[in-house]
């Protein structure tokens, strides 16, 4: 055995270049090591150099190194770097997600579990497809208890390595019901041959728990553990790698406590800030040289993240040289902002930058609507990755049916999508003999429809159903021109009771559909008329887009981790907006410090220059709303950034929060540029509240405002 945290040097491939922490990380090879790579510190290098040098120098077989990682693109390129290095094949590595690697445990033992060697895994649809029989079977309402609702608890409660047994009263607090079915729906899966993602890690834990002499197999086999983004493990997959690390103690888990973002998903950002207390002895090692970003960068996002208090501590830095200062741009509105981000795209890109260097990272998926609709109108490509466009997304497409059948009483493609949407208990025999009444009277489909819906032919719920969809679809049609689009839209989604059906919707996507359907008001409120919106639709619909061609990248800050881009814009840093005012309401601090961390994610993408912006105005679903800037900008150090207020006036410093810095005290007279002249009648810090004579009391941030002269 060789001594613990003896370095070795590396023998094979003299190409690969490693600095002196990186050269530690990769030979410290016996007991329990914690590798804290920083953003673009060659976290990838590392971890495969480690795997290669443990290979190469003989301190294990393949077969007894067990790697894991979260997604297989990541396994591959890992499994492909430690062949690259070792210019050879590596056969029987044990390299893989957590599943896959599960899995692998499974089939040789599945008896014991209580399974056949041919046991199916259930996707997403067939577990709600399960959940919705068991509803049926148990007569609860799936209105309120939805399949994707409970599977969304079950899921949950299988993170957290709970049984249905394990669930305590605490944990099922609210869920009582869903605690009930998770036990129904344990027995259903075991008598189909069955499970699914989550029971795949609870399988081997009963395996490992309940048959010792399986559990010494493995723990004997393994002499190596390497474990990719530890900071993403939830409480079963650290459960798992802790049994089995128990008895070589050789495991080395690479991560980064600062880019843990993924706590909505089940993610324990608390596994990688223990791991000394969970190895006594560990040896941990900071990688904090970066290869990737400016220093300019690096300053601000290692002075943005040191607000966390829950973080285990290291800062960035670099050997390069020179680089811009991270640019923080106030813009008047959220148009302002798209248009300036844009813009700069295009001015750039005529210059000779080529598209793919740039990148706007949003905090949410409904905030891409303005930067796609200005890119369209530039002729700029883009492409929205780690999602749709905008007006492909689901709700929007539903959206946008409803408001094509107000418009084109004959559009029969809207009209099925929509017609059981919220469901109306119209079925697949009502709607095909619609179809072929249609047929037969050489009419529109939504025609055949309301034909029949006056006739005995559709009888029951249906007929009801049909004969109110046409009298709301007829008010709807006779609101046109009377009430604004946007009012309008609103009408119709609230009354269809589509809205509703959202609101009820308790799963993860539920929240973001809603958001979704609130900028597509907002984004209504531009137009005229809703004939001349849906045009607009249509052209933007029609803008097609060559896959492989160089493209502007929008995507959500989550969907950028792991990414890299020379120019990165960071839009809308505004209270409630970022950090998300859904995050503080229901995590607190844990929220807020995540929230933290997914803004220095997205500093941390920029490799040459990163472009902060907030509005004082932004448009949302309910008008014209003033914004404040997010407490991250003022996170900011000072010395790394370069602040350009809305009225071009340049500083070198965040807006402060220290009254004596704007001079203002309440009854001093002051004047707004949208809002005119008012009187402050309160003060907190930067935040007035200021009663203006012509709209009344406004609570407004004093850098936005200007005293008055007389």
């Amino acid at each position: 055995m060789l001594a613990k945290s003896t370095a070795y040097p590396v023998t094979y491939n003299d190409t690969i270049e490693l600095n002196a922490v990186q050269q530690e990380a990769v030979t410290t090879t016996e007991g329990p090591v914690l590798i804290l790579a920083g953003a673009g510190t060659g976290k990838t290098r590392v971890l495969t150099t480690r795997m290669a040098y443990i290979l190469e120098n003989g301190f294990a077989a393949s077969a007894e190194v067990l790697a894991v990682t979260f997604t297989n693109k990541a396994a591959n390129e890992m499994r492909q770097r430690v062949e690259a290095q070792l210019s050879r094949p590596v056969e029987g590595l044990w390299l893989g997600t957590f599943h896959a690697i599960a899995v692998r445990i499974l089939r040789r033992h599945v008896e014991l579990v209580g399974l056949q060697s041919n046991f199916t895994i259930l996707d997403t649809d067939d577990q709600q497809r399960l959940l919705k029989q068991i509803l049926a079977a148990e007569n609860i309402d799936d209105s309120r208890h939805s399949p994707k609702l409970v599977a969304a608890v079950i899921s949950r409660w299988k993170d957290r390595a709970l049984t249905p047994e394990r669930v305590t009263a605490s944990e099922s607090r609210g869920h009582e019901l869903i605690l009930k079915i998770y036990r129904h729906y344990q027995e259903r899966l075991k008598t189909l041959n069955a499970c699914d993602f989550g029971d795949l890690l609870l399988h081997c834990m009963y395996l490992f728990q309940n048959h010792p002499e399986v559990l010494e197999i493995y723990q004997q086999q393994f002499r190596y553990i390497l474990v990719d983004e530890y900071q993403d493990t939830n409480i079963a997959q650290y459960l798992w790698l802790q049994i089995l690390a128990q008895k070589h103690r050789n495991i080395c888990c690479v991560g980064d406590d600062d880019q843990s973002i993924y706590g909505w998903r089940g993610a324990e950002v608390g596994n990688i800030l223990k791991f000394e207390k969970d190895f006594p002895g560990a040896k941990v090692i900071r990688l904090e040289q970066n290869y990737r970003s400016t220093a300019h960068i690096l300053g601000a996002a290692s002075g943005l993240i040191a607000k966390n208090q829950g973080r285990l501590g290291k800062t960035l830095w670099t050997s390069q040289s020179g680089g811009e200062k991270v640019l923080v741009r106030a813009t008047w509105d959220s148009e302002d902002e798209a248009r300036i981000i844009c813009d700069f795209i295009e001015a750039q890109y005529q210059k000779g930058t080529p598209l793919s260097h740039f990148a706007i990272l949003v905090r949410a998926g409904f905030q891409t609507r303005g930067f796609e609709d200005r890119l369209l109108t530039l002729g700029i490509p883009y492409r929205v990755i780690g999602g749709l466009r905008f007006y492909e997304r689901m709700e929007i497409r539903d959206a946008l049916a409803y408001c094509r059948i107000v418009v084109q009483p004959h559009d029969g493609l809207a009209f099925e999508r929509i017609i059981n949407t919220p469901k109306r208990g119209i079925g697949s025999a009502t709607l095909q003999l619609i179809h072929t009444h249609a047929r037969e009277q050489n009419i529109s489909v939504p025609q055949a429809a309301l034909a029949l819906s006056m006739t005995d032919e559709i009888r029951g719920v249906a007929r009801t159903n049909l004969q109110r969809f046409f009298e709301d679809i007829t008010r709807w049609r006779q609101q046109l021109g009377q009430l604004s689009p946007a009012d309008l839209v609103k009408m119709i989604l609230d009354e269809s009771g589509y809205t509703e059906m959202w609101l009820n919707d308790k799963s993860i996507e539920a929240s973001g559909r809603l958001e979704n359907l609130k900028e597509l008001v907002s984004a209504i409120e531009d137009f005229d008329s809703l004939p001349g919106f849906l045009e607009h639709i249509s052209l933007v619909m029609d803008h097609e887009q060559a896959s492989s061609g160089a493209a502007v990248s929008l995507m959500t800050l989550h969907a950028a981790k792991g990414l890299e881009f020379d120019t990165v814009f960071l839009p809308a840093w505004e209270e409630n907006l970022f950090p998300h005012q859904r995050s503080l309401e229901e995590s607190g601090i844990a929220g807020l410090e995540e929230e933290r961390r997914l803004a220095y994610v997205g500093l941390t993408r920029a490799k040459r220059q990163a472009i902060v912006t907030y509005a004082q105005h932004r448009r949302m679903h309910q008008g014209w709303q003033l914004s404040s800037p997010s407490r991250f900008v003022k996170d900011l150090p000072g010395e790394h950034i370069i602040h350009i207020q809305a009225n071009g006036t340049t500083s070198y410093q965040p807006p402060s929060s220290d009254t004596a810095e704007h001079g203002i005290e309440c009854g001093d007279r002051v004047f707004h540029q949208k809002f005119g002249y008012g009187e402050v009648i309160a003060l907190e810090g930067d935040r007035l509240e200021i009663n203006f004579a012509t709209s009344g009391p406004k609570k407004i941030m004093a850098s936005f405002v200007e005293k008055a002269t007389s």
